[in-house]
């Protein structure tokens, strides 16, 4: 495609077991950062190694590069990601209904979960040897319920919203090209302006939320999100920095 974003490469494969395996495999010859389309995974993964159920038509793709920042700079693109994902889709579900950030790395609709982010890496001197972002967003089907862990979030696909969804490839360029434009936004001026406009997009800020981590659940106020991308929570006891957990409304 000639907008396709310069500095970007492309590839669109017909079955893989996961892009982000991909990604992996191909990350120490990579000339550019490339974004890696798969039709149909064989084993897509979510967040904490959870199964993703992909229909056929809905995307999958993994944009992998090799950034030269600190790893807990370079992971800020979650962020990065966020953001150009909700722009993409707005601008293909136009009037599909009310669109929102859930904090790490989800994209709602209706406060139903239309799409999600993962970002795998792998670290080596002096920074990251890769940085691998993961998206998933159900174009055409939601997943079943059985396929959902308890108390998951209610999904939701563009098509059953919006009554069209656009082919993965066709969304892959939307994405690619929204993505390109936040990037460089990032690299120019810093993570502080995709703070401030996640921020100003995300679900039920101001509102109590519990947070689950591993060996613990709180609950508090969903504050802010700082300068390093952890959630702020405030609780009887103070304000709380979360760097990782899953939030549940």
């Amino acid at each position: 495609m000639s907008d396709w974003p310069a500095g970007y490469g492309r590839l669109v494969l017909d079955e893989v077991d996961s892009t982000l395996n991909v990604a992996r495999e191909m990350a120490g010859d990579l000339a550019e950062p490339t974004w890696i389309l798969a039709h149909r995974q064989t084993a897509a993964r979510g967040r904490r190694g959870r199964r993703w159920a992909m229909a056929p038509g809905n995307f999958a793709a993994t944009l992998v590069m090799r950034p030269a920042e600190p790893a807990g700079q370079a992971a800020l693109r979650s962020f990065v990601m966020s953001l150009a994902l909700l722009e993409a889709l707005e601008a293909e579900g136009d009037q599909a209904g009310a669109w929102a950030l859930k904090w790490p790395n989800d994209v709602l609709l209706d406060e139903r979960k239309l799409a999600g982010i993962l970002l795998e890496s792998a670290g080596g001197a002096p920074g990251l040897v890769y940085l691998a972002i993961g998206v998933g967003v159900n174009l055409v089907e939601a997943p079943p319920a059985g396929a959902l862990e308890a108390g998951a979030m209610a999904p939701v696909s563009l098509h059953q919203q919006a009554g069209r969804a656009p082919t993965p490839e066709v969304f892959l360029h939307s994405l690619a090209v929204a993505y390109a434009r936040r990037e460089a936004q990032f690299i120019a001026e810093g993570f502080a302006p995709i703070r401030q406009a996640w921020l100003a997009r995300a679900a039920r800020r101001g509102t109590m939320i519990r947070a689950r981590m591993m060996q613990r659940e709180v609950s508090g106020i969903f504050e802010d999100v700082d300068a390093e991308g952890n959630l702020v929570l405030g609780t009887p006891g103070g304000q709380l920095s979360l760097p990782a957990a899953d939030i549940y409304f």
